[in-house]
């Protein structure tokens, strides 16, 4: 399995952010196959008790960012799926790139997009090498 360009950028930012790493990649079944969502996370706090992750993690570096979304997007909403039947309490993000997220996403409709489909973001910063937002 080929990790994507900014893997360990995300892992490493999560981590500042106080999450655990519980799997690299997630290994999730879909039906008779298989499939593999970047990371797994935890985080553990005394207010909130166990928050759980998976997320997705997307670099966009293709010429076209329709046809990246347009796989992005599909393979998201597969995961999503079956992230709800292995384990429904686990949030799944999808992490994009800040200059993807602050070009493509000024469009009213693909902001429709996320909110149709309950997209939760990890919005990475390269540059900074850090999270830069967290849409919910």
């Amino acid at each position: 399995m080929q990790k994507d360009t900014y893997h360990s950028l995300v892992r490493n930012a999560l981590e500042q952010e106080g999450w655990r790493i519980t799997h690299d990649p997630y290994f999730i079944r879909m039906g008779r196959r298989k499939g593999f969502i970047d990371l797994g996370a935890e985080l553990l706090g005394a207010e909130r008790g166990a928050e759980r992750i998976a997320v997705e993690i997307k670099s966009f570096t293709s010429v076209s960012g329709i046809t990246g979304f347009e796989d992005a997007l599909g393979q998201f909403m597969l995961y999503k799926f079956a992230l709800a039947q292995k384990e429904p309490e686990r949030m799944l993000f999808l992490a994009i790139p800040r200059d993807y997220y602050e070009d493509f996403f000024d469009d009213q409709f693909f902001q429709q997009v996320l909110h149709a489909y309950e997209i939760r973001l990890i919005i990475y910063d390269i540059g900074q090498s850090a999270i830069h937002q967290w849409i919910r």
